[in-house]
């Protein structure tokens, strides 16, 4: 056999999926060979029902001439639903070497249609508020026999608020949050458990916990419940036994409910624990449920149930506090070493009634002392009451905190170390890559960027996890997007939040400030709305995911033609409520809003979600639609000129934003583009080499200065250690990134309480240069998903090394570049199988130029080489490269 290694096989981005509702799901693989420039000719693909394929299979494609290996499209028989199917592949190179078939993978079918919900209904248990105004978490349990052995069991479930779903006093799976956070009254997802292992002939036990969820908590700006009143859940188990035969248990009115320990939960707020009111067999087959009340049945509808399409809600990482504090008020607090976000499990042995606190904060005052000022309303509160029955174990269930310190009371300081362990929550997102260079405080930026978006990634991308916010701001969403990209495997959780957007998006087109919908957070800011054009075109670009950008195109055209619809002139937007260069340092005294006009920035974002959706037509195949937004597109682009770009070039407001955003997004004549960008330059070196920018400016940069050959500039940006500049909150000890560039400011003092959170990943968007600038990896939107790399390292500043990696979806892609003694740089390579790059190597020169020792023009792999006044350029097979160029 060939020199072919197949290898991760996934099914819609992931390994191995149980629960899909997908009828045509799309398969990937990744190829390995040690021949360079290898390239995949043909495919055969196979899925079946059992795993050793020896009955006849449900699809066969043959033999397919493709070099097509991500995301291909299912289209063998009519899949069943809740039916595992395997598949596997074996592929042809181009020279006509076969591989073996890989090893088999699987995914698994859930429901498709609305009355495969039938045997199960809505139960609810509603319970009192106390005295205090808390309202307890409901306790739901079912007993059941089961007559035999068991092959298969499966549980569908979902709910109005949170559960837990437990199976014999075990948790179903190690997931958290469910049923996670959507636009409920039109999409709900429902989740699918694998319970064979927990079930046994005879007795059993099926329970839930019932909470209050994103679903009933207190939300933004909202003074009622967002959604709804009442929490309800819906279940449904199969258990197929070992003789073939089936059963069904579903939620009814045979149901029990009760209260227990958990007295309040509140994703804000936290949660009350009351261990003396512990029912510890609630969930047993032995459980004596006689006290517990019927389930009533509640009358919900079952058209919007979808099955999950993002990856879940899991504890991720688990931190040890690195030092316990007495703080000059006296407070025990302990210093996790992290801003992170999740919750803290401890153990505890104290006497019964003993109430143990527990306050979570991001930083501590400029005197050392808890600071919770920046939470505003939120409470972050986490109360215990012992049971007194020796050690005692306890983490939230429905409620999550952001922080790195926490205030403890209740318990002695002498006897806390060991006890307490901060659990990391994050949406589980498959990592995909890594940044690091020759200077430890920019590594630590990059790390601090990856940290930011595990804590507001956790299943909405929100703007902060700590203050009574915590919302899906579209414009900080768009904004972080490709950096988010570098960092993790996003593609799936975008595609579940985009859809959310469109489910919310106006009949008029326009867009949510916030997804999922809060009403009062309005709607309909240039840079924010954007976003449901931006965010598929990424995901496409990124991931080579079609469906995603077909899937959200209505959408994407429904946004252009909000904006279209709006002022006087049709190719302008110069009309209605804009947040601007959010939090830019030009802004007037008392304003969150920078200097950059407002319409301006609007119109630029105009142009560039036109020209977005007609290049997203022409992916797609829609001639009509690409020939008409471009057209659209270039009478938006003189309106911009004619009404901000002054005759001799010059961007009519003199701003760093202004400048920034008209030359990313090609609004310049392309012959005023260069002085253009050396009035920029000039005015970032005259406000003394520093950013003024906000959110809307900030992301394009580093980006634009380094395209129009200010490199240099765009590194002293970066390596800047004064405020205002990215590596600022890192010399003041950030572990995460600030909302604003001095939260903390030089004297140690606090920006106002009433918006500086110390998580929000906005600023963030300098990862994207990092990754796609400094190490210079990126994508090519005309073959894209890495088909074909962009390779354009940037050696510049102090940097004596930088490196990248990237788990693309064709495998890993490398860029190291490190100057050599002799004044020379090396840059080490590796493309993965079946894709290629192109490289540009920025003011390097053919002559001396090596791979691995041998002349670069004629090394196996490489072609296309032209050496050109801007540097040296050629195209890369796979493989492994070692490129040195003399000085």
């Amino acid at each position: 056999m060939a020199n072919i290694e197949i290898y991760e096989l996934t099914c819609n981005h992931k390994t191995n999926p149980v629960g899909i509702d997908d009828r045509e799901p799309r398969l990937s693989w990744k190829l390995r060979s040690t021949d360079r420039g290898f390239l995949q000719g043909a495919y055969r693909l196979q899925a079946a029902e059992d795993e050793s394929f020896a009955q006849p299979p449900v699809w066969d494609t043959g033999k397919v001439e493709s070099g097509q290996s991500v995301l291909v499209s299912y289209k063998g028989e009519a899949l069943r639903p809740r039916t595992r199917y395997f598949y596997r592949v074996k592929v042809w190179g181009a020279n006509g070497a076969e591989s073996e078939w890989s090893a088999p993978a699987f995914f698994e079918t859930a429901y498709y249609s609305e009355e495969e919900w039938g045997g199960a209904d809505w139960i609810s248990y509603p319970l009192p508020a106390d005295e205090q105004g808390n309202e307890p978490i409901a306790y739901l349990r079912k007993s059941i026999r089961l007559k035999g052995p068991i092959a298969a069991a499966r549980i569908h479930a979902t709910a109005l608020g949170a559960y837990k779903l437990f199976v014999n006093g075990r948790a179903a799976d190690d997931t958290h949050l469910n049923p996670g956070w959507t636009s409920y009254g039109k999409r709900l997802q429902y989740q699918t458990y694998d319970v064979t292992g927990l079930l046994t002939e005879g007795d059993n036990a099926l329970g839930a916990m019932l909470g209050n969820g994103w679903y009933r908590s207190e939300l933004g700006f909202q003074p009622e419940r967002l959604y709804g009143n009442t929490r309800a859940l819906l279940a449904k188990l199969h258990v197929r036994y070992a003789d073939g035969s089936e059963e069904i248990v579903g939620t009814d009115g045979s149901w029990k409910g009760s209260d227990g320990a958990l007295r309040l939960s509140e994703i804000y707020h936290g949660e009350i624990h009351d261990a003396r009111l512990e029912k510890k067999d609630w969930c047993l087959a032995g459980c004596e449920d006689g006290g517990w009340g019927n389930a009533e049945p509640y009358a919900y509808g079952k058209t919007t149930l979808v099955a999950q399409e993002n990856e879940p809600v899991r504890q991720v990482e688990e931190l040890v506090p690195v030092s316990v504090i007495t703080t000059p008020r006296g407070e025990t607090v302990l210093d996790l070493g992290q801003n992170m976000v999740g919750w803290m499990r401890f153990t505890v042995q104290e006497k019964a009634g003993t109430t143990i606190t527990l306050q979570h904060a991001e930083v501590l005052d400029r005197e050392g002392n808890f600071y919770a000022g920046n939470l505003r309303t939120a409470k972050q509160k986490i109360t215990y009451i012992c049971s007194g029955e020796g050690p005692e174990t306890f983490e939230p269930t429905f409620s999550f905190q952001g922080f790195r310190y926490v205030k403890v009371e209740g318990i002695p300081a002498e006897r806390i170390a060991g006890r307490f362990a901060g659990c990391v929550l994050t949406s589980d997102l498959k990592p995909a890559g890594r940044f690091r260079c020759s200077d430890p405080l920019i590594n630590k930026l990059a790390d601090n960027i990856v940290w930011g978006q595990i804590g507001n990634f956790v299943d909405v991308p929100t703007d902060c996890p700590q203050r009574d916010e915590r919302l899906g701001w579209t414009g900080d969403a768009q904004a972080f997007i490709r950096a988010s990209t570098y960092n993790r495997n996003v593609a799936p959780f975008f595609a579940k939040w985009l859809k959310d957007l469109a489910a919310d998006q106006q009949p008029d087109g326009g867009v949510p400030h916030v997804v999922p919908e809060v009403k009062m957070a309005g709607h309909n800011s240039a840079a924010w709305g954007d976003a449901a054009v931006i965010c598929p075109w990424v995901v496409y670009e990124r991931y080579g995911d079609e469906r995603v950008l077909r899937d959200q195109f209505a959408s994407m055209k429904g946004w252009v033609e909000y904006i279209r619809a709006q002022g006087d002139n049709e190719y302008l937007w110069n009309t209605g409520f804009h947040f601007g260069d959010w939090l830019g340092l030009d802004a007037k005294e008392n304003s969150y809003v920078g200097a950059t006009p407002r319409e301006l920035i609007a119109t630029a974002f105009y142009a560039y979600s036109t020209g977005i959706v007609a290049k997203a037509a022409k992916a797609l195949g829609f001639e009509r639609e690409e020939a008409e937004y471009a057209k659209l597109h270039d009478r938006v682009v003189s309106a911009f000129r004619e009404e901000f770009v002054t005759p001799s070039g010059r961007v009519a407001s003199p701003t760093q934003t202004a400048y920034a955003v008209a030359l990313m997004f090609d609004l310049l004549d392309e012959k005023d583009r260069p002085q253009a960008a050396d009035r920029f330059a000039r005015l970032i070196e005259e406000s003394g080499n520093q950013l003024t920018t906000g959110f809307v400016g900030t992301p394009y940069l580093c980006h634009v200065l380094a395209r129009y050959g200010y490199g240099e500039l765009a590194y002293r940006l970066l390596e800047r250690r004064e405020y205002p500049s990215w590596l600022y909150p890192v010399v003041r000890g950030a572990t995460t990134i600030w909302e604003h560039w001095d939260g903390i400011k030089p004297d140690g003092s606090f920006w106002s309480d009433d918006m500086n959170s110390f998580n929000h990943y906005a600023y963030g968007a300098v990862g994207d240069w990092l990754f796609g600038a400094v190490a210079g990896i990126d994508a090519d939107a005309e073959e894209p998903g890495y088909r074909r790399i962009k390779l354009c390292p940037l050696p510049g500043g102090s940097l004596t090394y930088a490196e990248a990696t990237l788990d693309s979806p064709y495998g890993e892609i490398r860029s190291a570049w490190s100057r050599g003694g002799n004044g020379g740089i090396v840059y080490e390579l590796t493309i993965p199988a079946n894709s290629s790059a192109d490289v540009v190597l920025a003011g390097a020169k053919l002559a001396g130029a090596k791979d691995s020792g041998q002349p670069l023009a004629s090394a196996a792999g490489v072609s296309r080489v032209t050496e050109a006044p801007q540097g040296l350029s050629f195209r890369l097979g796979s493989g492994v490269y070692r490129i040195e160029l003399e000085q």
